[in-house]
């Protein structure tokens, strides 16, 4: 019988030739990974454990990314708890402020997290590394100690749905559109413990920073993990960043899924998510007049160079609206000195954004953009519930980079044609 792509890593971590969805194993993971909100209570966990040491220093990371630069002396406390036990440890990946970036951009740009991997990550959107062909996957900071004692991770084995996208995608349209006009499709929970499998002739021709977005986002799906089989565009990314042997799996052409679903990209235009669930998109003809406080480009989700040349394009020469801040956060320190040499930093000041060093900060409502009562953020994250960037009584909409600048120019939500007067549809 057939294996789809996530029944293979699986099983070839199992020691076993064959795996079907619902199986139980515990097998071990190439990397564990936590952060400055989730890791300090794993090494609490792990020290009542009462193993001498971590499993392997070189399959841990550690990244402070959350609320750093620490905005209070409990982040700096949560921090310092990181930076002893990696100490303590020898633990080889730990990131430091200057040396960090968005732990999701971090790892894979440094080659950290390779094709055939199997990953965790107590941060939910470790699903993020499906995009380079990897089983990863969040979990709760109980699990990831006890990984960094053993070394390994059970699961059950999960269902895969297949996702087929074809035709030509329309202009200004990104993986971020894709995903937004998916998780629309199926709801926040139409794939809930599944595999999310991105195939299809538009996934073949679709940029690496935007398989990355989409795999990012999985989770608001509800699924386990999202993934694409690999293949040039892969390849060409990995080549000269893997710090290990890695493996091309794929899925067998006779593989059984839960469920096919075939999407015409061509009918997509860009997408807006509607508080407060990833799943209330629209297509941006639909979206209405609806004016914006706050515009935040960044994250884990679009914070990579695709996200910030499509935001440079549509800010250069303009303005941001009065009344409006934009605030743009590459994802990883070599993403922003990469931003900087483009020119694209200068841009950005020059129409009156305020650039940061790499945090997921607003993201989460911890810092650098935090939301006031009544206040309506457009931003490039994933997530959009209620109080998720600040007080409850605020909204958060979902959008592309390309639709997140424009807005930022117009003061009110719009697709980039509106702004740059090209890419125009119907």
């Amino acid at each position: 019988m057939g294996m789809t792509i996530t029944e293979k890593i699986l099983a070839a971590h199992a020691g076993k030739e064959q795996l079907t969805p619902g199986e139980l194993i515990s097998i071990p993971v190439d990397l564990v990974l936590g952060n400055d909100v989730t890791a300090p209570l794993a090494i609490q966990e792990f020290e009542r454990i009462g193993v001498p040491t971590v499993f392997d220093p070189e399959k841990i990371a550690l990244v402070p990314d959350h609320f750093t630069p620490n905005k209070d002396i409990k982040s700096a406390e949560q921090v310092k708890v990181m930076r002893e036990f990696a100490k303590k440890h020898k633990i080889t990946h730990y990131f430091e402020i200057g040396r960090m970036g968005i732990e999701h951009c971090l790892l894979p740009e440094l080659g950290l997290v390779v094709p055939g991997d199997v990953v965790i990550g107590a941060d939910s959107h470790t699903c993020t590394y499906g995009a380079v062909g990897a089983f990863a996957t969040g979990v709760g900071s109980t699990d990831l100690a006890a990984a960094m004692a053993t070394g390994e991770a059970w699961f059950r084995v999960p269902e895969t749905i297949r996702f087929v996208y074809y035709g030509k995608m329309r202009p200004w349209v990104t993986g971020k559109d894709l995903i937004l006009y998916t998780i629309g499709l199926i709801g926040v929970e139409g794939a809930r413990y599944a595999a999310m499998e991105f195939t299809g002739e538009a996934i073949s021709d679709l940029s690496q920073d935007s398989r990355f977005t989409m795999a990012n986002m999985a989770i608001e799906a509800g699924a386990k993990n999202g993934i694409f089989i690999p293949d040039a565009i892969t390849k060409e990314y990995v080549q000269g960043r893997a710090q290990r042997s890695y493996q091309f799996y794929d899925s067998d052409p006779d593989a059984t899924y839960k469920e096919v679903i075939e999407i015409d990209v061509s009918q997509i235009e860009p997408q807006v998510a509607f508080p407060h669930l990833p799943e209330n998109s629209r297509g941006i003809s639909q979206v209405g007049d609806i004016p914006i406080d706050q515009v935040v480009i960044g994250s884990c989700t679009n914070g990579r160079m695709e996200d910030l040349r499509v935001a440079a394009d549509i800010l250069t020469g303009r303005q941001v609206a009065p009344g409006v801040r934009l605030v743009i956060l590459p994802g990883t320190q070599g993403l922003y000195k990469q931003a900087i040499s483009e020119g694209l930093v200068e841009i950005f000041i020059d129409a009156g954004a305020a650039v940061s060093t790499p945090t997921c900060g607003p993201c989460l409502g911890g810092h650098m953009g935090v939301l006031a009562k009544g206040e309506r953020a457009l931003a490039t994250t994933n997530r959009n519930f209620v109080g998720r960037m600040g007080h409850p009584e605020s909204e958060v909409y979902l959008s592309s980079p390309a639709v997140a600048a424009a807005s930022a120019v117009m003061g009110r939500i719009v697709g980039p044609c509106q702004v740059v007067g090209k890419g125009c549809q119907g």
